[in-house]
């Protein structure tokens, strides 16, 4: 049975996963990124395809691989990403073509997570439709008529610029507005400096330098005051973000993914209010927003339709090279 390779390459960690046609995930690997150098990540895959193809050459077991990484994917293939040493110009692609004997697509984690969500989630059937990946940082895949939109540089989709207040933001610089106020970082970090203002909460029985957002959504959950405040702040700043996209590109549908999606519960109704307040309301009143139910998998089936095309194209630039045309016109001529 054919199968391809699916990697998702994070900055902390790295998964991958063999993966059939329809979708199906037959095993899976992570492991924590290796920063040691600008070249054990690409090791890191190597090693994960070696050993998900069970002692078999990986040529032998996949047709093709994909691999989504936190950054710019140039279209010669070339990677930029911010968290992992040395990234300005890997090219990725290449190496991995030539280590795994293999095609080799390489996509943003946006834009594979829109790829994900088309093939087998909420986008599922939709021309248009936006995924919002809320976690460490903060970007978005765009459908629209059908395509993923790019840009002229291909650095469309990176949400977490986006404009949402009309304070001076200090920590905005480097990151954006957007994922310096509502990223999973920015929670704990507006409950640290909450709580070293001197107000209460259960979190101060916590290491305050330790406290993370999933210790804010936790105290949340149980009815603390600041930690629901924290979370009421970043649905409605999150909405403004999802109302500048409903009227920008008038989507179908828009996903909220990655690791905050876990706890959408405690900010979805504020972001939805927000989002009614600004959002152009003829869009506002069509779209659909909803929570992924892919949020550990959507980048790695993203991916693995990725592979799957670069599979199908291989098969025709084979059957439409010259030495193919010359050996089917010698085999009709026998016949």
């Amino acid at each position: 049975m054919a199968r391809v390779l699916a990697v998702d390459l994070g900055g902390t960690k790295c998964s991958a996963a063999v993966v059939d046609r329809k979708g199906k995930i037959f095993s899976r690997r992570t492991v924590p990124v290796d920063v040691s150098s600008k070249s054990a990540p690409v090791s890191q895959i190597v090693e994960l395809a070696k050993d998900l193809a069970g002692g078999k050459k990986p040529k032998n077991v996949y047709v093709a691989a994909a691999v989504a990484v936190p950054g710019l994917v140039r279209r010669n293939g070339t990677v930029w990403a911010p968290n992992l040493p040395g990234w300005e110009r890997m090219p990725l692609e290449k190496h991995l073509t030539h280590s795994l004997g293999i095609p080799v697509r390489v996509e943003s984690d946006r834009n594979a997570a829109v790829l994900g969500e088309c093939w087998l989630g909420a986008a599922r059937g939709k021309s248009d439709a936006v995924v919002l990946m809320i976690g460490t940082g903060i970007g978005a895949g765009i459908l629209s008529g059908g395509r993923i939109v790019r840009g002229a540089h291909e650095l469309s989709g990176c949400a977490g610029w986006l404009t949402v207040t009309r304070e001076d933001v200090h920590s905005a610089h480097g990151r954006g507005e957007l994922e310096s106020l509502v990223a999973g970082p920015a929670i704990a970090q507006a409950a640290q400096q909450r709580l070293g203002d001197g107000e209460s909460s259960s979190l101060a029985q916590l290491d305050m330098s330790k406290i993370s957002a999933h210790d804010v959504a936790a105290a949340a959950r149980q009815g603390d005051e600041l930690a629901m405040d924290i979370f009421n702040r970043t649905g409605r700043l999150l909405g403004f973000a999802v109302a500048n996209l409903i009227s920008i590109l008038d989507p179908e549908v828009i996903i909220l993914g990655g690791g905050m999606a876990a706890v959408a519960d405690l900010y979805l109704g504020p972001l939805q209010k927000a989002m009614f307040e600004r959002a152009q309301p003829l869009a506002a009143a069509k779209v659909r927003v909803i929570v992924s139910k892919l949020p550990d998998t959507v980048n790695l089936l993203g991916c693995a339709r990725l592979a799957w095309e670069s599979s199908l194209s291989a098969q025709k630039k084979i059957r439409s090279s010259p030495s193919s045309r010359r050996k089917h016109s010698r085999t009709q001529q026998e016949t």
